[in-house]
Formats: structure tokens, sequence, C-alpha cells
């Protein structure tokens, strides 16, 4: 009677015999060689399947329907309360909110929620150009429905949470603050994609502290916004533009910056780095 070790050499033997029989003309693997439904690859993994893209545009939109939600409401509602949520808790329910939806949706469609990082992606190579306008259409969608939930629920007060340069700030200076944390954001971004991902627990804890940080000493003078679309959706349904331009162009061209920072650091770009782009599992 053969013994265990002979046994599992005599498997391990026939199951090298059946992965090298060669496939059927119709390119399927056999029905013994197929691999388990558990272990088939979802369509969250299978970025190229367009079928689904759908699933993740509605991520986006609602993903950032969350974060604007939760940053630019927290200014309605200190205006609408009269000074009871302090600015501390403004900037860190936002980077709370992130962390979240990281979580919770960055296998679906990889949690962009911010057109600045998705323009990154696609420079960077991670994420095709051909998608970005979905993309970034699917941002501006969510951030709108946001504000107009805002405004239909407490009215057009305290500008609807629209990012504009503090007292004393210039366009151009809040430009320059938002060039600077966007750059920062991005290369935590792009820094945790090619190592723990964008994803990942790691990342996740990454993105969220540093949107805080960035928060705690620029917002009084920005907003620390780092966002267009977290400034374009109230700025849209409140109708105040004041110095807007500075949260569209800040924001893009810190993002350009950031991708150059990851060429110099970590040359092309990694496999890691397109799973994380794009939605996926480890």
């Amino acid at each position: 009677m053969p013994s265990t070790g002979e046994l599992g050499e005599l498997e391990r033997h026939l199951n090298g015999d059946r992965m090298q029989q060669p496939l059927p003309l119709d390119g399927r693997r056999p029905l013994h060689l197929e691999e388990p439904a558990g272990l088939q690859t979802p369509w969250t993994r299978d970025f190229h399947d367009l079928s689904f893209e759908w699933r993740r545009l509605f991520a986006e939109a609602l993903g950032t329907f969350l974060l604007v939600l939760v940053a630019a409401g927290g200014t309605v509602v200190d205006a609408r309360s009269h000074g009871q949520v302090p600015l501390d808790a403004r900037v860190v329910a936002p980077g709370l909110m992130v962390m979240a939806v990281i979580y919770f949706m960055g296998t679906v469609s990889g949690a962009h929620l911010n057109p600045a990082v998705t323009i990154s992606f696609a420079l960077r190579r991670n994420f095709p150009w051909k998608r970005v306008p979905g993309y970034v259409a699917a941002q501006l969608a969510g951030s709108v429905l946001a504000a107009g939930f805002l405004r239909a629920t407490f009215g057009n007060i305290g500008h609807l949470g629209a990012t504009e340069p503090g007292a004393g700030t210039s366009g151009a200076t809040a430009a320059l603050i938002e060039f600077v944390l966007t750059a920062g954001l991005v290369s935590v971004i792009l820094g945790t994609a090619s190592g723990a991902r964008n994803i990942g627990a790691n990342a996740a804890l990454a993105v969220s502290g540093y949107i805080i940080l960035a928060g705690l000493w620029a917002a009084p003078v920005s907003g620390a916004s780092m966002n267009p679309a977290r400034s374009l959706g109230p700025a849209l349904i409140g109708g105040h533009w004041t110095d807007w331009w500075a949260y569209v162009v800040g924001p893009v061209a810190g993002a350009a910056l950031a991708v150059g920072f990851a060429w110099v650091l970590r040359g092309p770009p990694s496999k890691a780095a397109d799973e994380a782009a794009q939605g996926g599992e480890q």
C-alpha cells in the first residue's frame, strides 16, 4: 500500500499532466480544469470589462457624494447651528469619510473621488485616458447632488460649504496653497498605490491622515479643498464663485507635479498601482 508521501507525489504528477493538456479550439478550459467558483475572478477585478463600467461610475458618484456631504455639510450645519461645529471637526470629518469610502468601495472603482487623483493616475499610466471623462463626470455629479441635498435640507446658508480664500488671502495665494497641498496628497496616494495600494489598510490611513493634517493648518487660508469636484459642486448649486478657478488650477497642477515626483522616486509605474487605480483585490 503506497505511503502518504507517495500518494501526494502521485496527485501532484496527475495535476501537472492535466494542466499541461492543450486547450480546445474555442479557448475554454475543460470542466475538470476550471477554477472553483469561489476562485474565479469577480467583475470588480476585471477592469477591462466595460459592461460593468456603470457600477464603477456609480461608486465614484456615491463616494464623492458622501465626501462632499461631510466636507461642505460641516460648514452648512455650523452656520445653521450658530457655531456648533468647530473648525477642527470640519477638517477631521472629510478625512475620516475618505478612509471609510476607500474601505467599502475601493475594490470597485479605486475610490478616486477627486478629478485631480483620476488625472494623476492617467498621467502615471495606471489608468486609461479614455475612461477619465466618465470618472470625472461621476465625481462632479456626486458633488452636485450632495450640494443640492444640503440646499434642499438646510437652505442656501454658509455658501453651501463652498471653498474660498480666507480673510486677507488672494485667489493666487489660495491657488498656490492648493497646488502644494494637492502635490502632497497625490504623492501619498501614488506612493501607497505602488506599495500598500490605494485600497489597502495602510493606504486608507495614510490618505485620510494627510487630508486631516492639511486641513488643520490650511483650512483657514484656502479651505484645504485639494479636490475640484468638492469645490465646484457647492459653487454651482449655491452660486458662490469667489476665486473658483484656484480650486481647479491649483489641484490639477499639484497632481501633475506629484506624478513627476513619483517618476523620480519610483521610476516606471507598477502593476500594483494599476490595480489600485482601477479597483480590485490583492
